[in-house]
Order: C-alpha cells, then sequence, then structure tokens
C-alpha cells in the first residue's frame, strides 16, 4: 500500500516543521506553561496567519487549504515533537469536524473564524460515570420555546480555559445510556450560566470542569439532528483519534532519539551504555514499536473513507497498537534515563507525561481491544 504523501502535505510538514524549530523550544514551551495563560496566543496567531495551517484540512470553498484528515495528520505529528499544547486539536480537527460532517447551516461563517484564528473550541462531552461511553448522558438540553435550555456538568474538558466555544453533547430524549437522544449543541462559553473551573494537567495542557446551569440555546445552536448525534459523535471522535495517533508518533520518535543519544553519552565501566548488546535490543524494540505506530495511523487514517464498521475497528486497532507502544516506549526512555529522565529540566520527562495522557486520551487501551473484538463480533461500538 503506497503511503507517501503529495508535494502539498510534504511542504506542509516542512512549513510546520521550520516555524517550530525557530519558535517551539523546550526552554520557551515551559516558559509559556508557567504563565498564568498556560499557552502563547501569539502562536496561534501565526498558525493562522503566517502559516495558514488552521485551514489545512478545510475546503477551498470554505476558505481552506482542499485537504482532510492526512493533513491534519500531518499536522499533528510535528506538533507531537514539540509537545505543542495550542487547540488545534479541539478547534480545527473536532470542531471543524463537526461543522464539515453536520450540514451545520452556520458552518462557513464558524470555519472562516476557525482559519482566521478568532474562534477556538473545546469538547465538552465526558461525564464522570460514562468511561468512554459517549451516550451515557446526565447532560440535558430540553426543548424551551424554540430553543433549548442546557443543565448539567462535563469534566476533563482539554483546552475549555482558551476557547471561545464549547461544543456540548446533550439528551434531548430517551434514557440515560440510549444511543437515540443524543444531541450536538454550539455554545458560546461566554453565555449566562456557563461555569468553568480551569487547572493545568500532567502534561502542560490546560482542562476544565464545566458546568451548565440553565444555559438558554437559540434552535440555531444545535448542529446535525435533534436525537441523532450519536453517529456523528463517532465519526468526529475517530477522526480526533486518528490525529491523537499522529502527535503520538511524533512524541514516541523524540522519545527513541532522545534516549538514543544519552545512550551515547552515559557511560559506564569506561564505555558508552550504547554498546551493551541488552540495551541496543531494548532500543531496537523501542524503535520497532515507533514505525509499527507509524503504520498503524496511516492505516486507521485511510479506514476514516470506509464504512461505519471498518472505520471503528481500524481506528480502534490503531489506537490500541499506540496505547502498547506509548506505554513501553515511555517506560523504556524513563529507565534508561534513570531517575534524572523524571525531572522538569530534561525533555524526556514531558515527552513521557503526554505519552501516558496519549494512552488514555478517548478511551484506553482495555477499551478499544473490547471495541475492536465487540464490532468484530458484530455488537455495537
Amino acid at each position: 500500500m503506497d503511503f507517501s504523501f503529495t508535494e502539498e502535505q510534504s511542504m506542509l510538514r516542512d512549513t510546520v516543521a521550520s516555524y517550530l524549530a525557530d519558535h517551539y523550544s523546550f526552554e520557551q514551551r515551559r516558559d509559556a506553561l508557567k504563565t498564568e495563560a498556560g499557552w502563547r496566543p501569539a502562536v496561534w496567531k501565526a498558525f493562522a496567519e503566517e502559516l495558514g495551517i488552521l485551514g489545512a484540512p478545510f475546503s477551498e470553498e470554505l476558505g481552506g487549504l482542499g485537504g482532510g484528515s492526512t493533513d491534519n495528520m500531518v499536522v499533528m505529528e510535528e506538533f507531537g515533537k514539540t509537545l505543542v499544547v495550542e487547540p488545534y486539536l479541539g478547534t480545527v480537527v473536532i470542531g471543524g469536524g463537526f461543522l464539515k460532517h453536520s450540514g451545520y447551516s452556520g458552518a462557513a461563517d464558524i470555519i472562516a473564524q476557525i482559519i482566521a484564528g478568532t474562534t477556538t473550541i473545546a469538547f465538552a462531552a465526558a461525564e464522570p460515570q460514562a468511561r468512554y461511553s459517549w451516550q451515557d448522558l446526565k447532560t440535558t438540553a430540553k426543548k424551551d420555546g424554540s430553543g433549548y435550555l442546557l443543565n448539567g456538568a462535563k469534566a476533563v474538558v482539554i483546552g475549555a480555559p482558551w476557547a471561545s466555544h464549547l461544543i456540548v453533547t446533550a439528551r434531548t430524549g430517551g434514557a440515560q445510556r440510549d444511543a437515540q437522544g443524543v444531541s450536538v449543541f454550539i455554545v458560546d462559553k461566554s453565555a449566562k450560566g456557563v461555569t468553568t473551573r480551569d487547572y493545568p494537567t500532567v502534561d502542560g495542557f490546560r482542562a476544565s470542569e464545566v458546568t451548565f446551569e440553565n444555559v438558554s440555546l437559540p434552535a440555531e445552536a444545535l448542529i446535525g439532528s435533534e436525537g441523532a448525534g450519536l453517529p456523528l459523535v463517532e465519526k468526529v471522535i475517530d477522526e480526533a483519534i486518528v490525529a491523537t495517533c499522529a502527535e503520538a508518533c511524533g512524541v514516541l520518535r523524540r522519545l527513541h532519539e532522545g534516549t538514543l543519544e544519552y545512550t551515547k553519552q552515559r557511560k559506564q565501566f569506561g564505555q558508552p551504555i550504547s554498546q551493551f548488546q541488552v540495551l541496543q535490543h531494548r532500543m531496537v524494540d523501542m524503535f520497532i514499536q515507533l514505525e509499527q505506530s507509524i503504520s498503524m495511523t496511516y492505516m486507521a487514517n485511510i479506514k476514516l473513507a470506509d464504512s461505519d464498521v471498518e472505520r471503528a475497528k481500524g481506528v480502534s486497532a490503531a489506537k490500541v497498537q499506540i496505547g502498547k507502544a506509548c506505554k513501553f516506549v515511555g517506560q523504556n526512555a524513563i529507565q534508561l534515563h534513570g531517575g534524572m529522565g523524571m525531572t522538569d529540566e530534561m525533555a524526556i520527562g514531558h515527552y513521557f507525561k503526554r505519552a501516558t495522557m496519549i494512552e488514555g486520551a478517548f478511551g484506553s487501551t482495555d477499551h478499544h481491544l473490547a471495541r475492536y473484538e465487540g464490532l468484530s463480533l458484530g455488537k455495537a461500538a
């Protein structure tokens, strides 16, 4: 199978890599994380105005570069190499995904704002009781005249402190865990009744606990069909998983490269520890995990165009490989660095923390193993 990239995609990769090399060093990232904001709006503005990458996956009719999921994959892999925290995943991949796939009437206007860098989005879907079950919802949106009244709470909403809008899943009908009755809304984060509790995550990102109390939504806040939003949610989340897998490939590459370089410098018994055969075997195993992860991510990206079942199986298979690789490569990188690998001053510890968070993002390894098995046996995802 041909996994080669187009000339445009290779140029996109080079553009992103070049900018990050000049403006996103490890020290610059550390300094940004220590600020009250926890990110650099100037970098986000550069993504929009200098690089134009916020339009990478959108059609030219919408003002984008005419790309798709592969372009997201290219960008996210480069982001993984430098541990970019700016909200590309939530805004472009997830927010843009809902707008593109839903037939939403206001999609063109909001996507134009995303491309311009003036609108940022966070995905408010997870609830404490749900554990990766996207239809398990206590948050409700009840009809109120021509609009809706939103009530509930969402947990660990990544990027919410930086977001201007939230995409929220809520139940408009049915019982708490029914597949039917799930709806999707776009909510202005400044709307009356929306409250957030912001905090940093272990890998340097920012998240919020978000509460909705009698938030009045107009009819046009509904994305897609009322009560039939679950297939749309699953499609967009699968696209987000592939993008996250691509980011993981960038993280894994840096974990392997950093460990290889360190073992060439660290000496024991008068020679670099990279000369010890048992450690050479360990680093080869790390490299194999990286290469398998890249191949599975590319496969899952291709499967996004297949039927719902084949798409979901391909995505879960890739996420299982990524989860295993993040654990194996990350833990071995730390072990080979010794205790200093976990210090804040060394980049390797930051990559390890990000790899650990990715392992559980959008479903753990065990969850996706079970999902793949269920789909293979003809059960619902």
